[in-house]
């Protein structure tokens, strides 16, 4: 499996470094000087003086002198203080020659969410396919936040957070949860089931922008549900990109009415669902972000940022 195999590489021996490289050549080197010198003092000494037992104790002494006995001391002595070094600037150092690596590092790969960013997630916008802002955006999106179990996540306590920032938490009290289709990486959303007082299912899903539009065969426009055409789904893209474009994070909710009568939800109702529109989520990059950019760039490293999120926002 993927995950056999990544432990099977994680438990393996460590490739060596360009450091580890250079130390072996040096002691190899010495070694060699030592083998080649040691015979040639021994015949030298040995014929020039004809005292053999001396010319051999002294051939020994050679060897003993030219061995790089103290070059690992040496070296960990060294590695050691600068270890200690980087761990008075809260560095975990996990390894001795972290110093060394860390000065060869030519390419540095981050996370961006939590590293370079505040991981402090904020609801900024709420918008229709239109465009405009419409609060029953942030309505549907607080009812699928409420009622989903489990830890909340950050982007769900944002969602709350805003719900009562607006004063639309109110809506919880008028459904009783039925069921849930929890997230998954390959579906990339999450959906609630709820039951209102009249009776009434509804299915809530918010998630990916993508997967989202790709369940969606309505929208909701001037108020009225309608199909959603290829204009109306290229607004809705063009509403999502303008979010992107502003450095935001874009999650789609959608809603579908009475979706299963049967009582059973799955993957399966996740279909022919009503597009309500999109949220805006802001996570503001750290004041250290752009200075500590800079200055990896002034030495030489370039800084790759790995993220889940659109390119756009990223940069």
């Amino acid at each position: 499996t993927y995950f056999g195999n990544m432990a099977k590489t994680l438990s393996g021996r460590r490739k060596m470094t360009s450091f580890d490289r250079g130390i072996n050549v040096v002691s190899r080197l010495l070694i060699r000087f030592m083998l080649i010198m040691v015979p040639l003092v021994f015949l030298i000494n040995g014929l020039n003086k004809h005292d053999w037992l001396q010319a051999l104790l002294f051939a020994i002494s050679i060897a003993i002198g030219l061995t790089p006995e103290m070059l690992p001391m040496i070296v960990t002595t060294n590695l050691a203080k600068g270890a200690v070094n980087m761990a008075r600037k809260k560095t975990v150092v996990k390894h001795l020659n972290s110093i060394q690596s860390f000065g060869a590092m030519d390419v540095l790969c981050t996370d961006k969410t939590g590293t370079l960013t505040r991981d402090e997630i904020t609801i900024e916008r709420h918008l229709n396919v239109q465009g405009e802002e419409d609060v029953s955006v942030l309505e549907y999106a607080y009812l699928n936040s409420y009622f989903q179990t489990g830890l909340k996540n950050l982007i769900d306590l944002a969602i709350i957070d805003k719900a009562a920032e607006e004063s639309v938490t109110y809506l919880s009290t008028g459904y009783t949860k039925v069921d849930e289709i929890p997230f998954d990486f390959s579906r990339r959303r999450m959906s609630v089931v709820l039951k209102g007082r009249k009776g009434e299912t509804l299915l809530i899903t918010k998630g990916a922008v993508e997967e989202i539009f790709q369940i969606c065969s309505f929208c909701i426009y001037d108020g009225k549900t309608v199909p959603m055409t290829d204009e109306l789904r290229a607004a809705a893209v063009k509403v999502a990109d303008g979010l992107n474009a502003d450095g935001m994070r874009v999650i789609a909710v959608a809603r579908k009415r009475n979706p299963s009568e049967e009582g059973v939800f799955g993957v399966g109702d996740e279909n022919g669902m009503t597009l309500v529109g999109c949220l805006g989520l802001l996570d503001p990059p750290k004041k250290s972000a752009a200075s500590a950019i800079r200055s990896l760039g002034s030495y030489g490293v370039h800084v790759k940022v790995l993220t889940g999120d659109s390119e756009t926002v990223t940069r």
